[in-house]
C-alpha cells in the first residue's frame, strides 16, 4: 500500500491543534516554541475534539437503561460514536461490531481470549510488531510464529509465504501491524489477508499506528482481502481521552461469554444461570468511557472530512524533506528507509542514531536545550529494534544481563522522530539544526545518566512544572522513575 502524493491538497491542521503555540522552558533559562515530534506515541488533541467534548459534558450521564434525558442523550451519542468509528474503517455494521475499550492493546488482548486460540493452534505474527500485537498471543498457549524482516526492516513476504505454507493446517490467526511504529514501513495487509484466508486463517490488523496517517478499509466481508479484525487507539488519532476500539465480526463474539463479566454484560442472572447480552454489550463490562468514545468519534469524523489521502500526501512531502535534511547531519545513521524516493512506503516515523552518542542522551539534549519532543529507546518493539540495529546474539545477551541486574545504561535503541498531520518543514529544520549542534558537541548541559532508568538529565536543573501545570504543588515529584525509561 504505497501512496501517491500527486493528487493531494495541502492539509493545514496546525491551527486545529490544542497547545500548538505553547513554549517550553530551556536549560539556559529561556523559552522556545515547543516542537512535538513524538506523534507515534501519542498525538495532541484536536480543537474540534475538545469543543465536541465541552458541548457534550453538560449532558454526560450513564448510558443504557437510564430513563432521564441526559442518560437518553448520552446513550444516543455513545451509539452514534460506534457508527462513526465503523465508517472510519469502512466496516459493514450489519455483520461487524464496534467494541470500545481502553486502547488497541486491550483490544488485541480481548481478541486473543475471544478467538479461543490454544494448544495445537498457530498464530503467525511478524518481527515488526509492537509488543501489543505479539505478547497477547503468546499468553494463550498456542504457538506464535514470527515472520522475519528484511535487513532494512521491511516485512519479508517470502518468509511470510514460507511460514504460512509450513503451518497451513494449524494456522488459526494471522496478526500483523499495518504500519511499524519504529520504522514507519507500511505493510501490505490486504495482500496478506488474502493469503491468510486462503490458508483458512482469520486476519487481525493492528491499525493503531496507521490510523492517523492513511486510509483504513476493512473491505466487504466476502472480499478475499477483507480485514477480519481491526484495532485502534484514540490517543494516536488526536483524541487523548483513554479509549480505543476493536472492530470485527459479531458472530465471533457471540460464540462464548466474555473474558470480563459484570454490569451491562448480561440479559438475565439467576443463582445458577447467566444469559449473556448481545455484543457489544457483553464485551464492555461496567460503565463505559462515554466521553472517550465521543472524543474518538469526533476525531475520526474530522480525519474523514479532511480526507486521509490528503493527510497521507502532506506527510509524504514531510518525509521526503526530512530524509533529505537528516542525511546532511554528520555521523547520522537512519534506520528503515533512508532514501527520499522510498517515502511512499512509510508513514511519518524516522528512527536514527548519532555516532558515538547514546540515543537517550541525544533525546535529552533535544528536549532540554532545543525544546523538541522526540522519543528514544526500543519503542515497545524490542525484537524489531534489535534486528534493525544488527546486534549479535552475544551483544543482546550482555545488555539483557545488565538490564536484568538493574543497570539500564546500556539499553540499545534509537531516537525516533514522528510526524502528525500538523507538522511542517519548520519543525524539521529545528530538529536538524539541533542535531548539527549536537554532532559538533555544541551543547551546554552537563548530563548524567540514571542507572535505574537509563535516562539522561542535566545537572543542577529542575523543571519549572509549577509555572505550567501541577495537580498539587505540595506533592513531591521524587526521583526519576524507571517506568519512564522509554524501553
Amino acid at each position: 500500500m504505497t501512496r501517491d502524493p500527486s493528487s493531494s491538497a495541502h492539509v493545514d491542521f496546525r491551527n486545529r491543534i490544542v497547545g500548538i503555540d505553547n513554549e517550553a522552558p530551556l536549560l539556559d533559562g529561556s523559552v522556545a516554541p515547543y516542537v512535538y515530534l513524538d506523534n507515534a506515541a501519542s498525538t495532541p488533541p484536536l480543537r474540534d475534539v475538545m469543543e465536541t467534548v465541552e458541548k457534550f459534558m453538560p449532558y454526560y450521564s450513564s448510558v443504557h437503561r437510564g430513563t432521564g434525558f441526559k442518560s437518553r442523550l448520552s446513550t444516543v451519542a455513545y451509539e452514534q460514536a460506534r457508527e462513526i468509528v465503523a465508517a472510519f474503517v469502512k466496516a459493514d455494521r450489519r455483520t461487524n461490531t464496534v467494541i470500545f475499550g481502553k486502547n488497541a492493546t486491550e483490544a488485541i488482548n480481548k481478541l486473543s481470549y475471544r478467538l479461543g486460540v490454544g494448544p495445537g493452534d498457530v498464530v503467525i505474527s511478524t518481527r515488526l510488531e509492537h509488543h501489543s500485537n505479539d505478547l497477547p498471543w503468546r499468553g494463550r498457549g498456542c504457538r506464535v510464529v514470527h515472520v522475519d524482516a528484511t535487513p532494512e526492516g521491511r516485512l519479508d513476504e517470502d518468509d511470510f509465504d514460507r511460514k504460512l505454507a509450513e503451518h497451513k493446517d494449524r494456522v488459526k490467526v494471522v496478526a500483523v501491524t499495518a504500519a511499524s511504529n519504529v520504522s514507519g514501513f507500511i505493510v501490505p495487509i490486504h495482500r496478506l489477508a488474502r493469503k491468510a484466508h486462503e490458508a483458512g486463517a482469520l486476519f487481525v490488523a493492528d491499525c493503531a499506528q496507521i490510523a492517523a496517517h492513511a486510509p483504513i478499509d476493512m473491505k466487504p466481508d466476502d472480499d478475499p482481502e477483507h480485514l477480519d479484525f481491526v484495532a485502534l487507539s484514540a490517543h494516536k488519532m488526536y483524541a487523548p481521552f483513554g479509549t480505543g476500539a476493536l472492530i470485527g465480526a459479531k458472530e465471533v463474539f457471540m460464540r462464548s461469554g466474555p473474558e470480563y463479566s459484570g454490569g451491562g454484560t448480561v440479559h438475565v442472572v439467576t443463582p445458577d444461570e447467566v444469559h449473556w447480552a448481545e455484543t457489544p454489550d457483553r464485551d464492555e463490562a461496567g460503565s463505559p468511557n462515554v466521553v472517550g468514545a465521543v472524543a474518538m468519534a469526533a476525531a475520526a469524523r474530522v480525519l474523514m472530512e479532511t480526507g486521509m489521502e490528503n493527510i497521507a500526501a502532506h506527510e509524504h512531502k514531510l518525509i521526503v524533506y526530512a530524509l533529505e535534511k537528516l542525511g546532511q547531519v554528520p555521523g547520522i545513521s537512519i534506520f528503515g528507509e533512508m532514501h527520499p524516493s522510498g517515502a511512499g512506503e512509510k508513514v511519518g516515523v524516522i528512527p536514527f542514531l548519532l555516532d558515538g552518542m547514546s540515543q537517550s542522551l541525544v533525546a535529552a539534549i533535544l528536549g532540554y536545550e532545543g525544546g523538541i519532543g522526540v522519543r528514544s529507546g526500543c519503542f515497545c518493539a524490542h525484537p524489531y529494534v534489535v534486528h534493525l540495529l544488527g546486534l549479535s546474539e552475544g551483544e543482546q545477551e550482555r545488555w539483557r544481563a545488565r538490564f536484568l541486574a538493574g543497570d539500564k545504561t546500556s539499553i540499545p535503541g534509537m531516537v525516533r522522530m514522528s510526524f502528525g498531520c500538523y507538522n511542517h518543514t519548520g519543525d524539521v529544520d529545528r530538529l536538524v539544526e539541533m542535531l548539527h549542534r549536537i554532532a559538533a558537541g555544541d551543547y551546554k548541559g552537563e548530563y548524567v545518566v540514571d542507572k535505574a532508568s537509563g535516562s539522561y538529565y542535566p545537572k543542577n536543573f529542575t523543571d519549572p512544572f509549577e509555572d505550567y501545570f501541577l495537580l498539587d504543588p505540595e506533592i513531591g515529584l521524587g526521583p526519576p522513575d524507571d517506568r519512564y525509561c522509554g524501553i
